[in-house]
């Protein structure tokens, strides 16, 4: 049985594209964001009163304004509605690195979301992840058997986080691991938050393969927190439009896939 991502409903994608506009200029007023999604100002305001709800926005006196930069990539919920070409190039990518009978473990990223995803049409997994939206999306695949890695919930991330998930990702010892992460260089990688980096080093070293999804968006960046070096990773897949000296400086230290696009 598998298990396809649903459809984006005309409010997400209304909701998504006043989000992209405020991100792009900064702030908005509710006139404004009327004109550009051609609904009313009424409508406007219950999406404004809901993604500043959900963390997004910051509502002032006349308008909206966006977040910092780091609350956006950080929430799962902006995060499952963006690049998501990629993502399904990169989930295909993937999956060709994956047998029947293997034990795979899942980070909290929406790129790995996607190869869960396809995971059921494999056969017989075992399948590891802190992300609840990957546990929701196998828990009825007869196929797979799930181990759900628990720790202090994070609604931004909308997965277990914590010294008790690390502990349980060292329990393990599996096969592949795929993860993903805010930002790369050629040698490094990084992620804007701590307790996130702490998580995805134990998920790195659990793993005999370790496989980083990047689309290219997250390329040629850097953020607060080192998380591991190009050449900890066995493979790094990537899909979108790379400047080509710097793919061939990653494949220095590591093996490049490039993802393609469909």
């Amino acid at each position: 049985m598998s298990s396809a991502p649903k459809k984006q409903s005309p409010r997400l994608l209304r909701q998504q594209k006043i989000v992209d506009h405020v991100v792009s200029n900064g702030f908005a007023s509710a006139a404004e964001l009327s004109n550009l999604t051609g609904v009313s100002l009424m409508t406007v305001h219950r999406d404004l009163d809901d993604l500043v709800t959900r963390g997004l926005l910051r509502k002032f006196h006349g308008g909206v304004s966006a977040q910092p930069s780091t609350v956006f990539e950080s929430s799962s919920d902006f995060r499952l509605h963006t690049h998501t070409r990629e993502k399904e190039a990169l989930a295909a990518e993937g999956l060709r690195m994956v047998a029947p009978g293997m034990s795979v473990m899942i980070d909290d990223s929406t790129t790995a979301l996607a190869l869960a995803r396809l995971l059921p049409d494999v056969g017989p997994l075992t399948v590891v992840s802190n992300y609840r939206q990957v546990q929701e999306a196998l828990r009825e695949v007869p196929d797979i058997r799930l181990i759900g890695l628990g720790g202090e919930y994070s609604r931004t991330h909308d997965s277990y986080v914590g010294l008790p998930c690390q502990e349980m990702v060292s329990s393990f010892s599996v096969d592949i691991v795929f993860l993903s992460t805010s930002a790369m260089n050629a040698q490094m990688t990084y992620h804007q938050e701590q307790e996130i980096v702490l998580v995805k080093r134990a998920m790195l070293e659990s793993a005999s393969t370790r496989v980083l999804m990047m689309d290219a968006s997250k390329v040629g960046r850097a953020a607060l927190h080192r998380f591991a070096p190009v050449s900890a990773f066995d493979h790094v897949l990537l899909a979108g439009e790379f400047d080509p000296e710097l793919v061939e400086a990653m494949r220095e230290h590591t093996d490049v896939r490039q993802a393609a696009l469909t």
